[in-house]
């Protein structure tokens, strides 16, 4: 069953992000509005489009969701496998999606103080800083021109 709507998500997700599904959408919203003057832009009229659009949306957070929960999965192992790959990366970081925020942010502090330097100090730590501050400037000034 599981396998199943996994595939039913992966081509519904696929579908739905395609530029004829837009235009599907599109047309049939003008058709919808087309026919308000020959329903009399009736209560009925509007709750064809109210209900019909609540329900796709509510059933698309879902799917959207599954895919986006088994790429995010995917991507996750694939990174574990290359941290384990690499000799000189550290086998730690692998799980730590399963950590609090703040455990996450005392990490990323960590690795931070290990690649700048404990202090500002430290001339290395300070030079790798300088170099980091110049490559976001060199980046910026190249996107503003």
């Amino acid at each position: 069953m599981e396998h199943l709507f996994t595939r039913f998500a992966n081509s519904v997700s696929r579908a739905a992000g395609r530029p004829l599904t837009f235009v599907i959408c599109c047309g049939s919203i003008v058709l919808w509005a087309a026919t308000g003057p020959l329903f009399g832009f009736s209560d009925t009229w509007q709750l064809a489009i109210n209900t019909s659009t609540t329900i796709i949306t509510f059933l698309m957070v879902f799917l959207i969701q599954n895919t986006q929960n088994r790429d995010g999965a995917a991507i996750q192992a694939k990174l574990d496998e290359l941290l384990r790959a690499v000799s000189d990366a550290r086998n730690e970081f692998i799980g730590i999606e399963h950590l609090t925020e703040e455990e996450l942010d005392e990490i990323r502090k960590d690795i931070e103080r290990v690649a700048y330097g404990d202090d500002l100090d430290d001339p290395e730590g300070k030079r790798k800083l300088e170099l980091l501050r110049a490559s976001f400037l060199r980046m910026s000034a190249t996107r503003t021109t």
